[in-house]
C-alpha cells in the first residue's frame, strides 16, 4: 500500500520589478538631516513661515507621489487606511509619533491627535453630532447677550469715532434755511498752493518817451511830403525830416486845454459853475471804455459775419448782427451801410427794413421805411413802424388806412385806426372791420358798444351768428340788458347762452365762468354776476360736493374783494340747502362785514325761518337788533325764539343779558325766576346770584348760592361766589371755610386755591399760605399759575432769594410756560432782561404774555416802532386778554397820536375781552357791572399806573 503522493512545493515567483521613482519624487522626500538648502553654492540658510507653520489651513494640493495616489475614504480619520503595512516605512515616523506631511489641522496645529491612528465608526459620529447640537444649543442660549453687546459696543465706537459726514449733519441742516444773498456771500475757495511759495519780484519801468514816440510814428499814416523833401526833389529823405516830440510841451498843452473847457464851463460873472449835473452824469454813462480784449472780440465777430454775409448773403440775421456788431462798436455809419446792403439782398424781409429804420437818422427813417413797405406791401410791422414815425394823429391814420388798403384782415391795423379816431368814426370803422375780420370777437364787442341799444342787440346777433363758441357776446348781451333796465332778461340770456354754447359741444368751465362774474362785478354789472354764478356755479360738481365746494369758493371771492360774487354763491347755496345753519351764518357773516343792516335783518328773518330750531342764529338777529339800540325789537325776537324752542338756556339767558344789560333788574330777575322754575342749569343760578349781588340783596344772594350749592355742589364758581361774598362781608373765616368746602368738591380748581392762599396771607400771614399754595402744587402739580402766585407771595414779603428758588423749581416744572418766564424777565436785574427774554423766546415763542413783556423791555429802551410792533402782536395773538389791549393804550397815550390811540380803543372794543388779570378785577367790580369796553379800558390803564407807582421798572 503506498502512501499520499506528497504535494510538491509551489515555486516562489520573483518580487514585480519596483516602480520607477516620479521624476520630481525628491520635492516629496525627506532631506538628509542638517540640510540647509543653498549652503553648497554659499547662501545663508533662513526660517521662514512654512517652517513655522501656517496661520490657516493651506489648501488641498495634488500630490506629485505615486505613493499618495489611493486617498482614505471619505469619513473616516487621519490614520492609515486598514491593511496597508506600517512596515513599508523606515520606522522614522514611527519614532516622532506624526506624519510631517499631514494636512495642517486649524485646532490641534501640526501636532498630530492623541486618536489620529484610530478609525472613525458610528459612535464617533453620533458623539459628534451630540457635541455639536450641544454646541448650537449653548450658542443659541447666549446669542441674545452676546448680539446686544456687540450691538453696544457697535454703538458706543461710533460714538467715539463718527464719520465725516455725522460730524457735520447738524450744520448741512442749517444749509437749508439760507437764503439766496448768504449764499452769493460765500467766499470761493482760491487757489492757495503757492501761498508757500517764493514770490517773485518784479518791477515796473515808465515806459521812454522815445518808445512811445516812435510807436506814435509808426501808426502815422503820410499823405504828403515834407517840405526838406520836396526840396531834394523828394528822391532822400532828410535827417532831420522827423521831429522829436517835446512831452513837456504837450502835457502842459493839455493842462491849457482842460482849463479852457472848465472856463467855458463857468460864468464868468458870478464864477458860480452852470454845469448841467444830471447832463453830465447822462455823457459820463454815455462814454464807453472799450477794453483790448473788446476790441480783440470784436475783430474776431467781425470777421465771421463777414464771413457770413459773403458766403450767404440773403440770410437777414446775418446782416442784422453785423450792424449791430458795428453799432456796438462806435461805427454807426459803417452799421448804416451794412444795414443797407441787407435790405438790397434781402427786400422781402421785414426784420431788415426795421433796423434799417432804427439805425437811420431820423430825416432818413421816413424815406426807408416808405422803400420798405413799398416791396412788402402786406407787413403789419413795417405799417406800424410808418405809422409811429409820424407826429400827428391825422397822418399816423392816413398811413394806417394806406395800409389798410393792402391788408384788409388785419386785426392790429384795425385796432390802431380805431384808436385814433373819434365816436363816430370809429363806429363807421369798425363796420367796416368787422366784414373784413369777422371772427374777430373784440371787433364786434367794440362795436356794440358804440351803438345804440337796439343796434348793439343786432350787432351782437350778427356777432353770435359768426362765432356761435364765443362766450363773450352771451355776457355782453347780458350786461347790455342790465344796462338797460331789463333786470329780467339778464338771466335768460345768460342761461340761453349756455345751453347753445353746450349744444356746439362747448365745456363749461366753471372756473372760468366765475372769473367772468367776478369781471362782471368789478365792471358794475351786478345782475350779471348773480345770473353767471346762478347757472355754472353748479356744474361739474358731485351732489356730495357741493356744500364744500361752493362754500370755498365764496370764501376764495371774498379773500379777493368780490363780495357780490360771493353774495351770489351764498344766495344760490341756501336755495339748495334751506336747513344748513352753518351756511347761514357765513352768509350772515358776510353781510354784517360787508353788507347794510338792513340786508342783514333780511337775511336773519329768513335764516330763522328756514332753521327755527337754531338756537345762534336767533341770537344772533337779536344781537343785531340791540345793537342798532332797537331793545323792543330785540326782545319780541327773543320771545319768539322762546316760542320756538320753549326749553333752550341760551335764549334765556340772552333775554335776561338783554334786560339786564339795558337797566331793567325786575325783568332780568323774574326771566331768571322762570328759568330755575322750569330746571334751569347751574349758570341760571350763578347769574340770579349776580343779579342780586346788584342789587344789593345780600342775604337773597346767599340763600341763592346756597341753594345753588346743594343742587350743583362741583360747580365752582358758586363757591367762589360765595366765599368772595363772605370776605367782602368781613367774614374771613366763614369765607376760609367756604373755600375749604369748595376744595373738597373741587381740589383741581386753581382760582379756589388761589383765593383760599390769599385770603391766609391776609389773615394768618405769609407762612399759612405758603403752606396752603404748596398743598395746592402737590394736588395739581405743572400748574404755572400756583407758582406764579408763591414767587408773588414771596415777593410781597420782600424775600427775594425764596422767589428766586421758587421760580427755577417753576421753571424747571413747567419750561413752557409764559406766564413763568415773563415774571423771570420781570424779576431779572436790568444788564440780564435782554438774555433773560432771548431764552424765554426760544422756549415759547408765540406766548402773549413774553411778548407783552418784552415789549415793555423795548418801551424801557425808547425804541418805540418795536415796541409798537410788539404790543400789537401781543394783542393779536390773544385778543380775549384785556391786560395787553390796556397796556397797548397807555403805550398809546404816552408814544402814539390821536389815531393811533383811537384805532386801538376801536379794535379793543371790537375784540370784547374777557380775561385778564386786572381786566377781570375791574370788569367783575359791583360798580363796573353796567360799563362799557372804553370806560374799562380807561379804568385798566389807571389800574397799571398805580401798579407801576407801587413797583417801578427796574426795581
Amino acid at each position: 500500500m503506498s502512501g499520499p503522493t506528497p504535494t510538491p512545493t509551489p515555486t516562489p515567483l520573483p518580487p514585480p520589478p519596483a516602480a520607477r521613482p516620479a521624476r520630481y519624487d525628491f520635492l516629496n522626500s525627506k532631506p538628509p538631516p542638517n540640510y540647509v538648502a543653498g549652503l553648497g553654492r554659499g547662501a545663508t540658510g533662513f526660517t521662514t513661515r512654512s517652517d513655522i507653520g501656517p496661520a490657516r489651513a493651506a489648501p488641498d494640493l495634488p500630490d506629485r507621489s505615486a505613493s499618495a495616489a489611493a486617498a482614505p475614504a471619505v469619513g473616516r480619520g487621519r490614520g492609515k487606511p486598514p491593511g496597508e503595512d506600517d512596515g513599508d516605512d523606515d520606522g522614522g515616523d514611527e519614532e516622532k509619533g506624526y506624519d510631517e506631511n499631514q494636512k495642517f489641522d486649524e485646532f490641534e496645529g501640526n501636532d498630530a491627535g492623541l486618536f489620529s491612528n484610530a478609525d472613525y465608526d458610528d459612535d464617533d459620529r453620533e458623539a459628534d453630532a451630540v457635541w455639536e447640537s450641544i454646541d448650537q444649543r449653548m450658542d443659541s442660549r447666549r446669542k441674545d447677550r452676546r448680539e446686544a453687546r456687540l450691538k453696544q459696543e457697535i454703538e458706543k465706537y461710533r460714538a467715539s469715532n463718527p464719520k465725516i459726514t455725522e460730524q457735520f449733519a447738524d450744520l448741512k441742516r442749517k444749509l437749508a434755511d439760507l437764503s439766496a444773498q448768504e449764499w452769493e456771500s460765500i467766499p470761493e475757495i482760491g487757489d492757495y498752493s503757492l501761498r508757500n511759495k517764493k514770490k517773485r519780484f518784479e518791477s515796473f519801468v515808465p515806459v521812454p518817451d522815445t518808445l512811445l514816440e516812435k510807436a506814435r510814428q509808426e501808426q502815422e499814416h503820410v499823405t504828403a511830403l515834407d517840405p526838406k523833401s520836396r526840396a531834394a526833389g523828394g528822391t532822400e529823405t532828410p535827417w532831420a525830416q522827423t521831429p522829436v516830440t517835446d512831452l513837456t510841451a504837450v502835457g502842459e498843452g493839455r493842462g491849457t486845454v482842460l482849463s479852457l473847457k472848465l472856463d467855458r464851463l463857468s460864468d464868468s460873472v458870478s464864477g458860480l459853475t452852470v454845469v448841467d449835473p444830471k447832463g453830465y452824469l447822462t455823457d459820463l454813462k454815455s462814454m464807453k471804455i472799450t477794453s483790448d480784449a473788446e476790441i480783440s472780440d470784436i475783430k474776431k465777430a467781425r470777421l465771421l459775419l463777414k464771413s457770413v454775409t459773403q458766403t450767404n448773403p440773403k440770410h437777414p440775421p446775418g446782416w442784422i448782427a453785423a450792424a449791430r456788431l458795428e453799432e456796438i462798436a462806435g461805427k454807426l455809419q459803417a452799421a448804416r451801410q451794412l444795414i443797407e446792403r441787407g435790405c438790397e439782398e434781402c427786400p422781402k424781409n421785414e426784420d431788415v427794413w426795421l433796423e434799417a429804420c432804427r439805425l437811420a437818422s431820423p430825416d432818413e427813417a421816413k424815406a426807408v421805411i416808405a422803400r420798405g413797405v413799398m416791396s412788402i406791401p402786406n407787413s403789419v410791422k413795417l405799417w406800424l413802424q410808418a405809422a409811429k414815425l409820424e407826429t400827428s394823429d391825422l397822418n399816423k391814420s392816413r398811413v394806417l388806412r394806406k395800409g389798410l388798403e393792402h391788408i384788409p384782415d388785419s386785426v392790429r391795423l384795425w385796432k390802431a385806426v380805431v384808436e385814433l379816431a373819434n365816436e363816430e368814426d370809429a363806429r363807421l370803422l369798425l363796420h367796416r372791420a368787422v366784414e373784413c375780420c369777422p371772427l374777430h370777437v373784440e371787433l364786434w364787442l367794440a362795436l356794440a358798444r358804440l351803438e345804440t341799444y337796439d343796434q348793439a342787440r343786432k350787432v351782437l346777433n350778427k356777432a353770435r351768428e359768426r362765432l356761435p363758441k364765443e362766450p363773450a357776446i352771451w355776457i355782453t348781451a347780458a350786461k347790455l340788458e342790465e344796462a338797460n333796465g331789463n333786470t329780467q332778461s339778464v338771466s335768460k340770456v345768460i342761461e340761453r347762452g349756455i345751453r347753445s354754447l353746450q349744444r356746439e359741444g362747448m365745456d363749461i368751465d366753471r372756473e372760468a365762468w366765475l372769473k367772468e362774474a367776478e369781471a362782471a362785478e368789478r365792471a358794475g354789472s351786478v345782475l350779471t354776476c348773480q345770473a353767471i354764478v346762478k347757472n355754472t356755479i353748479g356744474i361739474g360738481v358731485d351732489d356730495e360736493d357741493r356744500k364744500r365746494t361752493w362754500v370755498a369758493d365764496a370764501e376764495e371771492c371774498k379773500k379777493r374783494g368780490s363780495i357780490e360774487t360771493a353774495r351770489a354763491i351764498y344766495a344760490h347755496a341756501l336755495t339748495v340747502f334751506l336747513s344748513k345753519k352753518s351756511i347761514w351764518l357765513k352768509a350772515a357773516q358776510l353781510e354784517k362785514s360787508h353788507g347794510t343792516r338792513e340786508s342783514l335783518d333780511a337775511l336773519l328773518k329768513k335764516a330763522v325761518n328756514y332753521n327755527p330750531r337754531a338756537e345762534v342764529l336767533w341770537l344772533m338777529a337779536a344781537k343785531e337788533k340791540w345793537l342798532a339800540g332797537d331793545v323792543p325789537a330785540a326782545r319780541a325776537i327773543l320771545q319768539e325764539a322762546y316760542a320756538a324752542i320753549p326749553n333752550s338756556e341760551e335764549i334765556w339767558l340772552a333775554a335776561f343779558k338783554l334786560e339786564f344789560e339795558n337797566n331793567e333788574p325786575e325783568r332780568a330777575r323774574m326771566l331768571l325766576a322762570k328759568a330755575r322754575e322750569r330746571g334751569g342749569t347751574e349758570r341760571v343760578w350763578m347769574k340770579s346770584a349776580i343779579v342780586e349781588r346788584e342789587l344789593g340783596n345780600v342775604r337773597e344772594e346767599r340763600r341763592l348760592l346756597e341753594e345753588g350749592l346743594k343742587l350743583f355742589p362741583s360747580f365752582f364758581k358758586l363757591w367762589l361766589m360765595l366765599g368772595q361774598m363772605e370776605d367782602r362781608l368781613g367774614h374771613a373765616a366763614k369765607a376760609k371755610e367756604v373755600y375749604e368746602n369748595g376744595l373738597k368738591h373741587c381740589p383741581s380748581c386753581i382760582p379756589l386755591w388761589l383765593s383760599l392762599a390769599s385770603l391766609e396771607e391776609k389773615i394768618s400771614g405769609l407762612s399759612k399760605s405758603r403752606a396752603v399754595l404748596t398743598m395746592a402744587r402737590k394736588k395739581n402739580p405743572a400748574t404755572p399759575e400756583l407758582w406764579l402766585a408763591a414767587i408773588r407771595a414771596e415777593l410781597r414779603h420782600a424775600n427775594k432769594k425764596e422767589a428766586d428758588a421758587l421760580l427755577a423749581k417753576a421753571l424747571q416744572e413747567c419750561p413752557t410756560s409764559g406766564i413763568l418766564w415773563a415774571a423771570a424777565i420781570e424779576m431779572a436785574p436790568r444788564p440780564q432782561r435782554k438774555g433773560k427774554s432771548s431764552d424765554a423766546i426760544k422756549r415759547c415763542d408765540h406766548d402773549p404774555h413774553v411778548i407783552a413783556t418784552v415789549s415793555k423791555l423795548f418801551w424801557v429802551d425808547r425804541k418805540v416802532d418795536k415796541a409798537r410792533t410788539w404790543l400789537n402782536r401781543a394783542v393779536t395773538l390773544a385778543p380775549d386778554i384785556g391786560d395787553f389791549w390796556a397796556l397797548y393804550y397807555k403805550f398809546e397815550l404816552q408814544h402814539g397820536n390821536v389815531d393811533t390811540q383811537k384805532d386801538v380803543l376801536k379794535r379793543c372794543v371790537a375784540a370784547e375781552p374777557k380775561h385778564g388779570e386786572k381786566w377781570q378785577a375791574i370788569s367783575k367790580a359791583v360798580e363796573n357791572s353796567h360799563q362799557s369796553v372804553e370806560a374799562l379800558l380807561k379804568k385798566a390803564v389807571v389800574a397799571l399806573d398805580a401798579d407801576e407807582t407801587l413797583n417801578p421798572a427796574g426795581a
